[in-house]
């Protein structure tokens, strides 16, 4: 009886010494695991509502709650009188080995969340960067790929695409299309000219704004040089950049407009 007595008095004693600890940090940890939760959620519908990438929603979203689960479990701890100081020190270091480990993992997932953020091209646009030209086929957290016009897929780190130069050749809706053809040294200009305006306005590639241009750009070395600028669609730039010299070339032969004169080089034997 006297140790029933004495076990029945520690168990008293423990109870109301660190059962307030133990309810207060019960209820701190149900109340903190539903509120942890709950703003997870709010978190992906708030990013959500910026039509970011299905993946970077949920990815933040679960990074918000995981943290916030991770100083909920620190906080009860405390309570419950567990040293959290070195506990504390231990995350930091594993986050620091991680973060050392992972450098470059984690350059790739900061550029993938600018591109997601701020979008300097989309799904569907041509693109040039890092020296590779191709239509964006997807957008994901660490890297972004294209289909290049030879049918080749290029995967692309974020982080070297969000830190250097990004031309995107779909953001307009248009682009001009550089060719230059020649014609005699003594050939009609504005001949010249009429036709391959002409023959640009009848090419269905072609668009009609803006219009297309036909310039000299350059006299001399037997020939006059004429820039001929028609403007395509991205998905047809190709397309009109082929068609447009075929067709100048054979409307220029069929109105008697002479190509450049070949240089010729006479060496006299005496």
């Amino acid at each position: 009886m006297d140790k029933a007595q004495q076990y029945t008095a520690a168990f008293t004693n423990w109870l109301f010494t660190y059962g307030p600890k133990v309810l207060g940090a019960l209820i701190v940890f149900v109340v903190g695991l539903y509120l942890t939760n709950w703003i997870g959620r709010l978190v992906t519908r708030a990013v959500s509502r910026r039509n970011l990438d299905v993946s970077l929603q949920s990815f933040l979203g679960s990074i918000v709650s995981v943290g916030l689960k991770i100083l909920l479990l620190i906080t009860v701890a405390g309570m419950l009188g567990i040293q959290t100081t070195s506990f504390v020190a231990v995350i930091g270091a594993l986050g620091l080995a991680v973060g050392l480990a992972l450098q470059g993992s984690l350059a790739n997932f900061a550029g993938g969340v600018l591109l997601l953020v701020f979008k300097p091209f989309k799904v569907g646009d041509l693109i040039e960067s890092n020296g590779q030209t191709g239509n964006v086929q997807s957008i994901q957290i660490f890297n972004t790929t294209l289909l290049t016009p030879e049918n080749k897929t290029v995967i692309l780190a974020n982080g070297a695409v969000s830190n250097n130069t990004i031309i995107n050749y779909s953001k307009h809706g248009n682009l001009r299309v550089d060719i230059t053809m020649a014609i005699a040294p003594d050939g009609d200009v504005e001949k010249a000219r009429s036709v391959a305006l002409q023959t640009m306005q009848s090419n269905r590639f072609v668009l009609k704004e803006p219009a297309p241009s036909v310039n000299v750009i350059k006299v001399g070395d037997g020939m006059i040089t004429l820039a001929i600028r028609p403007y395509a669609t991205p998905a047809d730039y190709w397309d009109a950049f082929f068609t447009v010299q075929e067709e100048v070339r054979a409307a220029f032969d069929s109105n008697q407009i002479a190509g450049p004169t070949p240089p010729r080089i006479i060496i006299n034997k005496h």
